[in-house]
C-alpha cells in the first residue's frame, strides 16, 4: 500500500512534468542563423467563436471512419490564411475580431539520429497553446516575442499535424491591458520555423564590446548541457582574433579579446564583423558590430563623443497594407522612411518588433530603442502582471541582446506614480541589468507640468533618478494650450540626466488644408505650426539631447473615432497612410539635418 506523503510526492511529480512539458522553453540565441525548415506558407484555419475547439478536440483533426463517424469541424476546404500574418487583414470579416483561431497545417522533416528538433515561433498575438499530433506542448503569452518547444521525441518523419490555438482577446491582466492606441491584431505573425541542432548544440552567446574599453570585446558562450572540459572555439576573421576554451562545469566558457584595430559601429559608419563559434558538434557564425555607449552628466556618449539623438517611432505595421510589418520588404519600407527623414535612431514603439526590422535598422546605421508594451492602464498590483512583463523582458533581451544598434531597453510608458508602480518597473530594471548591463535603461513619462508661479516646466516623479535616461511625452499644442509663448518656455525637468522628448506631435489628415492657428482644422498647416513651435520650445531644454517625433506613419487604432478625419485611424504620422509625406515632416527634415 502507497503510504500518503509518497503518493503526494509521486502526485507533485507527475503535475511537475505535465507544467513543464506545456511552457515554451528558453530561447536559443539567433535562430536565424541556424540549420531551418520554414513552416510559413498557407495554413487551414478555423474560427471558433464560442472556444469550442479545445472541449471538442479539434486539435486531433480526426477524419470519419465508419458510416456512424461524423464531426462538426473541418480543417481541410475551409479557410485558408497566410502565416505569418495578422488574420485582421486577411478578411474583412475578421477587421475587428477578438477571439479564438485555430490554425492547422501538416509537415513532414528528417530525423536525424543524432541530431534534435525545435519548432520555433517569431510571435504569436497574443496567447496560445501548440499541439503536435494530437498532444498539447507547448503554451506562451505575449504577442512580441519569441518561444520555442522541444520535439525530437514527439515528431515523426511523415504525416505531423501541427494545430496552434490562438486568442487576442484584451485582458485586464496582459500586457498591454484592456485598452492601448494600436490595433489588435490576432494571428500568428511572425516566421514559423524547424530548428535542426545536435545533440549537444551552442545554445546562446553574448558578444559586445566592453562598457567603457573600446579595444576589449567580452565574450560568454553557453552549450545546450552542462557537459565540461569541451572545446568552444570563438574566432574573429578579419581581426585575426582566435580562442580556444574548455567549458567548465556548466557547460560556459567566459573570455575576452583586445585589439586595437576595432572599428566601432556608429550611424555613420555601421561596421559588422562575421562572428565564429565553434563547438565540437555545432558551429554558428552572425554579423556583430562593436561600439561604447554610456552617459555622463547630461550628455550621451557613443564611442566617447556626445551624440544628439534624431529619432522616430513607428509601429510594426505597413499603412498601406492595413497589417502587420513581417517581412525583409516591410523592414526595408519603414526604415528607409527614417533614413530619408535623416533619423539616427529608431524606436520600436511600444513593443519587441520583429527580427527583420532590429537586424535591418543595425545595418543601415540606427541606434534602437526597443521597449514591452507596458503601456498605460497596466495591473502594476497583479504579482501574474509583473511576472508576465519579467519574461518578456527577458524574452526580448534574450533575442537581441548582441545587436550593437540596441541602445535603450525601455521600461515603461505614460505610467502614473504609485509605489506598487514603481516596484514593478523595478523588477523590469533588476530583471534586464541581470542579463545586461552594457545598454542605457529609461522610461518614458507624460507628467510634465507648467508651473504658472515659476513660469517654469517640471515634473514630479522621484522614479526618473533610477534610469540611465530620462523621456518625456508632452503634445504642447495639441493634447495641452500654450500657457505661455514658445520662445519664453523654459524647462526644469530630470536636470542631470540627459533628457529625450520621445513623443510630440499632432493629427492631420493629408491633403486638408485650414487655419494655421486652429487645431479642429485637422490640416496639415496646423499640424506645421505646432511642430514649428515645439521646435523652438526645444531651444529653451538645456538638457535636451533627443527627440523623437510621433509617428512616422499614419497607423491604425480603434481609440480614433472620428468620421471624416480619423476613421479609425490616429493621423499624427508625418507620413500618411498613402505613403505621402505631410508638411510636417519637411519641417522635421530641415531640423535633423542641420543638428
Amino acid at each position: 500500500m502507497i503510504k500518503l506523503s509518497n503518493l503526494y510526492l509521486i502526485l507533485s511529480l507527475f503535475f511537475s512534468l505535465i507544467t513543464f512539458k506545456v511552457v515554451a522553453q528558453q530561447n536559443m540565441t539567433n535562430v536565424y542563423g541556424r540549420r531551418v525548415q520554414s513552416l510559413n506558407g498557407k495554413w487551414d484555419a478555423i474560427v471558433d467563436l464560442y472556444d469550442q475547439g479545445r472541449k471538442n478536440k479539434i486539435y486531433l483533426n480526426k477524419k470519419p471512419e465508419s458510416k456512424t463517424d461524423f464531426y462538426e469541424y473541418s480543417f481541410e476546404n475551409g479557410l485558408r490564411l497566410n502565416v505569418p500574418s495578422d488574420w485582421n487583414s486577411q478578411l474583412p470579416e475578421l477587421k475587428y475580431y477578438e477571439g479564438t483561431i485555430w490554425y492547422g497545417r501538416k509537415f513532414d522533416t528528417v530525423k536525424e539520429s543524432n541530431g534534435r528538433l525545435f519548432l520555433y515561433f517569431g510571435a504569436v498575438s497574443y496567447r496560445c497553446r501548440i499541439y503536435l499530433n494530437g498532444e498539447e506542448i507547448a503554451q506562451h503569452q505575449g504577442g512580441f516575442t519569441p518561444f520555442q518547444v522541444e520535439i525530437t521525441d514527439v515528431v515523426k518523419e511523415k504525416d505531423n499535424f501541427l494545430a496552434v490555438e490562438v486568442n487576442n482577446t484584451r485582458q485586464v491582466d496582459a500586457i498591454p491591458a484592456m485598452a492601448f492606441d494600436w490595433w489588435n491584431y490576432g494571428g500568428i505573425t511572425r516566421d514559423v520555423f524547424l530548428v535542426s541542432t545536435p545533440k549537444v548544440f551552442i545554445d546562446d552567446y553574448f558578444i559586445q564590446l566592453d562598457k567603457t574599453e573600446a579595444d576589449k570585446i567580452n565574450v560568454h558562450v553557453k552549450l545546450s548541457d552542462k557537459l565540461a572540459n569541451s572545446s568552444i572555439t570563438i574566432e574573429i576573421p578579419e581581426l585575426q582574433l582566435t580562442q580556444t576554451l574548455k567549458t567548465d562545469a556548466q557547460g560556459e566558457v567566459k573570455t575576452s579579446f583586445t585589439s586595437r584595430e576595432i572599428k566601432r559601429w556608429s550611424p555613420a559608419a555601421p561596421k559588422l564583423y562575421t562572428v565564429k563559434i565553434l563547438s565540437q558538434e555545432d558551429q554558428i557564425e552572425e554579423e556583430i558590430g562593436f561600439r561604447n555607449i554610456g552617459v555622463k552628466g547630461e550628455d550621451i556618449f557613443l564611442n566617447g563623443q556626445p551624440i544628439f539623438l534624431k529619432s522616430i517611432s513607428f509601429h510594426e505595421e505597413i499603412p498601406q497594407r492595413r497589417g502587420r510589418a513581417f517581412s525583409q520588404s516591410d523592414a526595408v519600407m519603414l526604415l528607409s522612411e527614417a533614413k530619408a527623414l535623416g533619423c539616427n535612431m529608431i524606436r520600436l514603439a511600444h513593443y519587441p518588433q520583429n527580427e527583420y526590422i532590429v537586424r535591418t535598422a543595425e545595418k543601415m546605421g540606427f541606434l534602437l530603442w526597443e521597449e514591452i508594451s507596458i503601456w498605460q492602464g497596466i495591473d502594476f498590483e497583479n504579482d501574474s502582471t509583473k511576472e508576465k512583463a519579467g519574461k518578456m523582458m527577458r524574452e526580448m533581451v534574450s533575442r537581441d541582446k548582441n545587436r550593437c544598434a540596441l541602445t535603450f531597453w525601455g521600461v515603461a510608458n505614460e505610467t502614473q506614480p504609485s509605489e506598487s508602480r514603481n516596484n514593478f518597473i523595478r523588477h523590469l530594471i533588476t530583471t534586464c541589468k541581470s542579463m545586461d548591463t552594457t545598454r542605457l535603461v529609461t522610461a518614458a513619462f507624460d507628467l510634465v507640468r507648467f508651473q504658472k508661479e515659476k513660469q517654469v516646466f517640471v515634473m514630479d516623479d522621484s522614479f526618473v533618478n533610477e534610469l540611465d535616461v530620462v523621456a518625456v511625452n508632452k503634445y504642447m499644442g495639441w493634447y495641452h494650450p500654450w500657457p505661455i509663448t514658445p520662445d519664453k518656455a523654459r524647462w526644469e525637468v530630470a536636470r542631470g540626466k540627459p533628457l529625450i522628448i520621445s513623443e510630440f506631435g499632432a493629427e492631420a489628415l493629408y491633403g486638408n488644408t485650414g487655419d494655421a492657428d486652429v487645431v479642429s482644422s485637422w490640416s496639415e498647416d496646423y499640424q506645421a505650426t505646432l511642430y514649428k513651435n515645439n521646435l523652438e520650445m526645444f531651444k529653451h531644454i538645456p538638457n535636451l539631447r533627443g527627440t523623437s517625433p510621433w509617428v512616422l506613419f499614419d497607423f491604425r487604432s480603434p481609440f480614433r473615432f472620428h468620421p471624416i478625419n480619423q476613421d479609425g485611424w490616429n493621423r499624427k504620422g508625418l507620413v500618411s497612410d498613402q505613403g505621402y509625406r505631410k508638411k510636417a515632416w519637411f519641417l522635421m527634415k530641415e531640423y535633423y539635418d542641420n543638428k
